[in-house]
């Protein structure tokens, strides 16, 4: 897809975040963009602020009140919305939710929400679309995975599956839909400054704060450019920042390195963690 504009898109998780800066990108190209989320009071606001970024009359926006975990309701929603509006060119599943903590101590919920919405949540709104890309021939989906999808990290025992899960799923979708005409990215984001990030610190694990205080989050902005720019290179993996592609790779060749790497980050914050609470006890 070397051009956004004329393109119709639809975003899930659109209204913050990440969601929230591809719109914005994609409606400064002059794409027709709907963003879909659960909060209308969320989704109002970002309606209000593309619509200052619109480069042509013509172009449309859209809200779309809905919860992604909700599968026949989505169907309803969008099979209405597509018969109005047409098939997307382009779906970006960006909806998602995190919720760090020791394993120990999350609960079992936790793990369902998770999966609920970061997992099945896309493949619901991927369900509800893919009939019609396919009977047209084309489209292009994204899927928003995490680092935490291709490297355990300490404290993201619920999030780290859902989103290696949409690793997998991705993988083979991808080479489903590609003889159909249907391209597919899968995008790994480091810690982003989103609402979301903000809402884990307050659940976070004193080693996974340390662990992931040895890095700077990128803005939700920078990594919307790198997902476009992937995107417009029919990109299948798009893996935003030097920290992340160099933890791929060690993945990907040296597997073991990674997993001793880790293991040394959390010696080193448990250390931390120890004179922490002798400081505090003294």
């Amino acid at each position: 897809m070397k051009s956004f504009k004329d393109k119709l898109v639809l975003i899930t998780g659109g209204s913050s975040g990440i969601g929230l800066a591809l719109a914005k990108e994609l409606v400064s190209e002059g794409s027709h963009v709907w963003v879909l989320a659960r909060d209308q009071e969320r989704l109002d606001g970002a309606l209000a602020i593309l619509k200052t970024l619109k480069i042509d009359d013509s172009q449309k926006l859209g809200t779309i009140k809905a919860d992604v975990t909700d599968l026949p309701d989505v169907s309803r929603l969008l099979k209405a919305w597509s018969e109005k509006n047409g098939t997307p060119d382009l779906l970006i599943n960006s909806a998602g939710v995190a919720h760090p903590g020791y394993f120990q101590e999350l609960d079992l919920d936790i793990f369902h929400w998770m999966m609920d919405v970061n997992y099945f949540g896309t493949v619901n709104i991927i369900k509800a679309v893919i009939p019609d890309m396919i009977s047209r021939g084309s489209g292009y989906i994204v899927n928003l995975s995490s680092q935490a999808g291709f490297i355990g990290v300490f404290g993201y025992t619920a999030y780290g599956a859902s989103k290696y899960a949409i690793r997998g799923f991705s993988d083979a979708l991808r080479a489903e839909m590609k003889p159909l005409g249907i391209n597919l990215s899968i995008v790994f984001p480091p810690d982003t400054d989103t609402p979301q990030l903000i809402y884990e610190e307050q659940f976070k694990p004193f080693e996974t704060k340390v662990i992931a205080g040895s890095s700077k989050a990128l803005s939700a902005e920078r990594v919307a450019n790198i997902i476009l720019s992937g995107v417009r290179r029919n990109k299948y993996m798009i893996i935003p920042g030097i920290e992340g592609k160099l933890f791929y790779r060690l993945t990907s060749i040296l597997k073991n390195l990674t997993y001793t790497l880790m293991d040394m980050m959390v010696k080193s914050a448990q250390k931390k963690k120890k004179l922490a609470q002798k400081k505090h006890n003294s």
